[in-house]
Order: C-alpha cells, then structure tokens, then sequence
C-alpha cells in the first residue's frame, strides 16, 4: 500500500550536522502522521519525533532542540535534520507513517544508517 523510503545517513562528526529525507509513495492519501525512530545495536526501538497533517510536532527529550522534522514541499516527503550530534545518535533511523484514525505506525521504511564518530 505504502512505501517509504529513507535516505541521507552516513557518517559525521560529533558536533556536526545531517539532514535524512523520508520518501513516501503508493497510496499515500490517508496518511496522517509521519515520524522518525531510530534503534542502536542492541537496544529497543526509539521514537524520535513525528509531525502530522496539522503540521503540529512532537520530539523525544533526548533530541528536543537539535532535531527538527519538517514536511517538505512534496508533501510525500519528511526530514529529519539533525544538528549537534552526539555518538549516542548513533543508530539506524526509520521513517514511519500512520493513517487517520490509527493509534500506531502503520508503515516502515527499510532505515538509513547514522553513525556519529566521537
């Protein structure tokens, strides 16, 4: 039904910035909420932040004031940019989508990786 397709990770310096792009397609109309979550190795899967239709955002406290998630001005896309990144961000980020009306993700990306070097 939906795809989505994660890109921009790779490799930074602590400190630095990144920008990741969240690609959706298919049968994208009933979308309402896309976020981000992240999983290092080893550790359970991390919300990070999500944005809806409204445009209205939510951040985990652990990123709040270095991450900003905006909408692109394809509405079909979302990003994730990142600043003063630390070697705890380290992880790999998964864009995530949700319809109207649901209570959970419905849709995953494939995850892009996100390696923070100290």
């Amino acid at each position: 039904q939906v795809q989505l397709v994660e890109s921009g990770g790779g490799l930074v310096q602590a400190g630095g910035s990144l920008r990741l792009s969240c690609a959706a397609s298919g049968s994208i109309f009933n979308i309402d909420v896309m976020g981000w979550f992240r999983q290092a190795p080893g550790e359970q899967r991390e919300w990070v932040g999500d944005i809806n239709s409204g445009g209205s955002k939510n951040y985990a406290d652990s990123v709040k004031g270095r991450f900003t998630i905006s909408r692109g001005n394809a509405e079909n896309t979302m990003y994730l940019q990142m600043n003063s990144l630390k070697p705890e961000d380290t992880a790999v980020y998964y864009c995530a989508a949700s319809d109207y009306g649901s209570r959970a993700y419905d849709y995953w990306g494939q995850g892009t990786q996100v390696t923070v070097s100290s």
